[in-house]
């Protein structure tokens, strides 16, 4: 296991919000999930990738990705492409451009031991520019001032500006499952005073354990999210609505709901959550027990079924068309559109009530449509 830093990069967007967070979660084991296996198995694909794309030499890891799948492939693949045009566009503009993979990344200039590891790098004449693989479905990644890449380039910075001269530093999140490609530049004088105005001061009161704790949408990655007595006070104001039936609630009230009450369900769950695996070993709740949950019937063996049902004379398997990814894979992309390009359409998605803040445009509702006609 590799050396976890205190104050990652990684992590930087919730011990900057909540500083005493950073000293509180390193008292917790870090348990991981399949989540994050899964994007680690994601960053070796695409390293690979990469690399051979590159004519690097590298070695397979396929075999040994247990979460590898076509997606995971496509995605790779993606990312090895979009690296490569952004080394080919360094290259227009600068005759010695230097690709760094996986490259580990020094900021402890600005926070006590802070270092992270950076997917690439791609440093040429006056700019750097880092880039980060994202393979998480559920939450969308902007890159715009974006704690973490502002800690990456600071640890670029350190590395070349000095050679490069570096005035412009570019981000950017690579996130191939939710389509999502975010750039943001800004210069290294903006870079450079966020680190010494904001980044230093909060640094140093994290890594004492000390200054206030803040919940916010930052709790999502805490370890300590589900028993935090602040992120508790903070959903818990919700309560002074008493519940009552919406048409009793003014539509100001209401919007102050709405703005909470994503925050307060995950904050349940993580509590039930919490409680359950806390249950299972031994911890007593009044009025509560731990009981068996519903379960379906699986076989055995299916190989063996299926043997069994053909030698009755039966046909064991469903058939069913190759879904549209599977298709495009075994067709390939030009092929897949010559023959299909006029079988396929994309189903307008199901209405969402989201925030202003979100990107996506906003639908014209049913009194939009009335008061236009």
């Amino acid at each position: 296991m590799g050396k976890h830093a205190l104050l990652s990069a990684s992590s930087s967007h919730r011990w900057l919000s909540c500083p005493p967070s950073a000293r509180l979660c390193a008292e917790y084991e870090d348990k991981g999930s399949e989540y994050a296996l899964q994007g680690t198995n994601a960053h070796t694909l695409c390293e690979y990738k990469l690399k051979k794309l590159l004519g690097m030499k590298c070695e397979n890891p396929i075999k040994n990705l247990s979460f590898y799948d076509e997606k995971m492939e496509e995605c790779a693949d993606g990312y090895a492409g979009y690296v490569a045009e952004q080394l080919t566009k360094a290259k227009e503009k600068c005759t010695d451009p230097i690709l760094l993979i996986e490259q580990k990344l020094d900021f402890s200039k600005y926070v006590e031991e802070g270092f992270g590891t950076g997917d690439c790098v791609i440093v040429a004449d006056g700019t750097v520019s880092v880039i980060d693989y994202k393979h998480g479905l559920g939450v969308l990644v902007s890159s715009e001032h974006n704690p973490q890449m502002m800690c990456y380039a600071l640890g670029a910075l350190e590395l070349f500006d000095g050679i490069y001269d570096i005035d412009t530093v570019n981000m950017t999140i690579y996130q191939p499952r939710r389509e999502n490609i975010s750039t943001y530049s800004i210069s290294k004088a903006e870079l450079i005073k966020w680190a010494e105005e904001i980044l230093v001061p909060t640094a140093k009161l994290a890594f004492a354990g000390e200054g206030d704790f803040k919940a916010g949408e930052h709790c999502q990655f805490c370890k300590v999210k589900a028993k935090c007595r602040k992120r508790m006070e903070y959903n818990m104001e919700l309560a002074r609505y008493d519940f009552k039936m919406p048409a009793t609630l003014s539509d100001e009230e209401i919007a102050v709901i709405l703005s909470k009450v994503d925050e307060l369900s995950s904050w349940a769950e993580d509590v039930k959550e919490y409680a359950l695996q806390q249950a299972l070993i031994g911890a007593k709740y009044n009025g509560f027990k731990v009981v068996e949950g519903r379960s379906n019937r699986k076989y055995i063996d299916e190989d063996e079924v299926a043997k069994a049902v053909s030698s009755e004379g039966f046909d064991p398997y469903e058939k069913k068309v190759a879904g549209i990814t599977a298709m495009q894979k075994i067709l390939g992309k030009k092929k897949f559109e010559e023959i299909l390009g006029g079988f396929v359409y994309k189903p307008q998605g199901k209405p969402t009530l989201v925030p202003e803040s979100d990107k996506r445009p906003a639908m014209n509702t049913a009194i939009e449509d009335f008061s236009e006609n």
